[in-house]
Formats: C-alpha cells, sequence, structure tokens
C-alpha cells in the first residue's frame, strides 16, 4: 500500500466516521471541529478526488433535494480498501509514537 499524506488521512477518517452523511459540508464541519483549524472547500476537494481515484473512496449523488431548485450531493463512502489503508496508516502510527512518550515532557521543558 502507498502511503497517504495527512490532509488524505485526515479526509478519509472523516468519511468513515460520517458513515451516511459524508459530503464535502459535513466533512469540512467534522475536521474544523476534530482539528481546530479552519478547512476550505478546496482543501477537501483535492484529497476527496485523490482518494476516489485511488479507490479508496468512491461516490454517489444524491437525488436533488425536494425543493424548487433543490440540488443533488455528492455523497462520499469509503471502500473496504479504504478501511485497510486507514488500519494501516493507525498501525504506522502507533509504532512510529510508541518511542516518542518522552516527547511532551521535552517540549514542555522549552
Amino acid at each position: 500500500m502507498r502511503l497517504m499524506s495527512r490532509s488524505e488521512e485526515l479526509v478519509l477518517l472523516a468519511v468513515w466516521k460520517l458513515k451516511d452523511d459524508a459530503s464535502c459540508v459535513p466533512i469540512r464541519e467534522h475536521l474544523s471541529t476534530m482539528t481546530g483549524k479552519n478547512w476550505s472547500l478546496g482543501s477537501i476537494f483535492d484529497p476527496l478526488d485523490r482518494l476516489e481515484r485511488k479507490s479508496l473512496l468512491r461516490s454517489t449523488l444524491t437525488e436533488p433535494a425536494k425543493i424548487r431548485g433543490g440540488r443533488s450531493r455528492r455523497v462520499y463512502r469509503i471502500t473496504p480498501y479504504g478501511k485497510r489503508a486507514l488500519a494501516e496508516m493507525y498501525k504506522i502510527q502507533e509504532t512510529m509514537w510508541a518511542d516518542a512518550s518522552d516527547l511532551k515532557a521535552e517540549t514542555e521543558k522549552a
């Protein structure tokens, strides 16, 4: 498996957590809440596109909203391959961070 970027990982994890509500605006809101950072829609669209091209996500269009001029939403779902990729990233991070337990103490001294 190829490693993914941090933004791809966070977006993929957000899609997994949001389940059936994983469209751009809820993904953006979830990421902003979880990271405390403001995510633009562009910072969501690019990773979503890359993840879909890598077959880690798939998307479908919903039926248009039942109001006049209602629009369809693109909803994303994580694929089985995407779930495996997330699990692999988690395992890699767990291993990498295992020996960094004293990092917090070091940064508090500085």
